[in-house]
């Protein structure tokens, strides 16, 4: 019975190993120990890497933030060089506004041309397309005839061949249409009581754009369709012909091939909408007057955007450079230099003073335009504004946007700030480059740590290893030098057996 149990028992010897080291005991690491080993690794690589990683980690959310900051102080520069490129051009300020008395006779609008004046225009007649229109058929689908077709509009023509598949007269304005070196002209058919018509129509006005179509292949099948100016004979009847417009201004006569007029008055452009009264007797013909005046509006639009703007980069420089004492917190660029020397060199140009010998501003404030004590930011007056630029406007386009101007410094400086190759572009690559070894530094960390637990699991389950042979050591000891309990476990097990009813024979 002791040899049986003796057999049994026998601890693995070394020449076994492999096997032991192959079972469940060790791929099951602290089985043999009853350690998590797992967890406990986990806890040593964090412990091992918590000093770098929050070193790691604080250095990202700080680079992540001014870059960041940046991009917003960028951003509020950028909408304040929009606005000083607009003060920068004294045509931009010095607006003027066209009116017109009798707006059913003339529309008007004008450009940085323009100059102040009143002007007394008269319309005698539109600027007109030329249409044409054959003899009524009994619909759109009446064959005409085949034939070649050649329409010419000012010196430009084309030609339109028109055979069996296409000779109908909706098909011919179709075919017209389609031409792709079209010289001008559309076509439609106009369904009357009479008949269906086809009719040809200019798409220029003015008196060189009239209408010629001649048929050019020799025979007669198109002869209802041709039209020469200059012949008293025609098959197409002209309905309007080629005009151009006629009007005075001042008195004085002037044409246009279009009722869209830019070339007689300096930076004005009107549109003839209607003829004006002709004299009748010894009524003279009716006149509209258009007046071309300063106007302020768009001067004091930009000016006030510009304010705006101000307002805004220096709010940006507060937030993001400035230290909240209600929350306690400071800005992402709290007492960064950049921030601190831009405000420096803006405030500067915001206090120029000028010297116009014609007298008129010289400085913001007689626009209006000053700093509240109190918030730093600037707040504009508008009547003051609105005197200034009617009262004399040179002296306001010198103040912005003349050689030394505030608009013209401010965009210098703002372009050394936001142009490529400038400051902000400087900085923006050099935290970029930062992050860039914030990360490489990360990836050193992980494999570092990475490394470092697989050495504490080898060395754990090294351990585990040793101390399950050591516990079937224990047993096998036990066995052999406690044999009585052993057998006493074997009785205790026989008599259960018995118990459960299990017999012998």
């Amino acid at each position: 019975m002791s040899s049986a149990i003796s057999s049994s028992t026998t601890p693995t010897s070394s020449s076994t190993s492999g096997a032991v080291a192959g079972s469940s005991l060790i791929t099951s690491t602290g089985i043999g120990s009853g350690l998590n080993i797992g967890a406990i690794v986990s806890a040593l690589t964090n412990a091992e890497g918590a000093g770098q990683q929050n070193e790691i980690t604080s250095q990202q959310t700080t680079l992540n933030a001014q870059l960041s900051a940046f991009g917003t102080f960028s951003s509020a520069l950028s909408t304040l060089q929009a606005t000083v490129s607009t003060l920068e051009s004294p045509t931009a300020l010095a607006g003027f506004a066209a009116t017109v008395a009798d707006k059913t006779i003339v529309s008007a609008t004008t450009n940085s041309q323009a100059v102040a004046g009143q002007y007394s225009l008269a319309v005698q007649n539109l600027a007109t397309a030329a249409s044409l229109s054959s003899a009524p058929v009994a619909s759109a689908t009446t064959v005409i005839g085949t034939g070649t077709l050649q329409i010419s509009v000012g010196g430009q023509s084309t030609s339109i061949t028109i055979g069996t598949t296409n000779e109908s007269l909706g098909a011919i304005a179709a075919t017209i249409n389609a031409a792709s070196n079209n010289p001008g002209v559309s076509a439609s058919v106009l369904s009357t009581t009479a008949g269906a018509r086809l009719v040809i129509s200019g798409t220029e006005t003015g008196a060189a754009n009239a209408i010629t179509v001649a048929e050019t292949d020799g025979g007669t099948g198109l002869s209802s369709l041709t039209y020469d100016p200059a012949s008293t004979t025609n098959s197409l009847t002209q309905t309007q012909a080629a005009l151009d417009a006629n009007f005075t201004v001042n008195g004085y006569a002037a044409t246009s091939a279009s009722n869209v007029v830019s070339s007689a008055i300096s930076g004005v452009t009107f549109t003839l909408l209607a003829p004006t009264a002709p004299a009748v007797g010894t009524t003279p013909a009716a006149t509209t007057t258009l007046t071309i005046a300063p106007d302020t509006t768009a001067a004091e639009t930009s000016i006030g955007t510009f304010v705006t703007a101000v307002n805004g980069v220096l709010s940006a420089i507060q937030t993001l450079g400035g230290y909240n004492a209600t929350t306690q917190t400071a800005g992402p660029l709290n007492g960064n230099a950049t921030l601190e020397a831009f405000q420096t060199q803006l405030q500067n140009v915001l206090d120029t003073v000028t010297s116009n010998t014609s007298g008129g501003a010289n400085s913001l404030a007689d626009l209006g335009i000053a700093a509240d004590a109190n918030t730093g930011q600037y707040d504009s007056n508008t009547t003051t504004l609105q005197n200034a630029l009617t009262s004399n406007l040179t002296s306001v386009t010198n103040l912005l946007g003349g050689t030394n101007g505030i608009a013209t410094q401010l965009n210098s400086l703002l372009t050394s700030y936001t142009g490529p190759g400038g400051l902000l572009s400087t900085i923006t690559q050099g935290l970029q480059t930062s992050l860039s070894n914030v990360s490489k530094q990360q990836t050193d960390l992980n494999a570092q740590l990475a490394a470092y637990a697989a050495t504490l699991t080898a060395q754990y389950n090294a351990m585990d290893t040793a101390v399950a042979l050591l516990k079937q050591t224990q047993t096998y000891l036990n066995a052999e030098f406690n044999p009585s309990a052993n057998l006493s476990s074997s009785a205790q097990s026989s008599n259960s057996n018995l118990n459960s009813g299990t017999t012998s024979t």
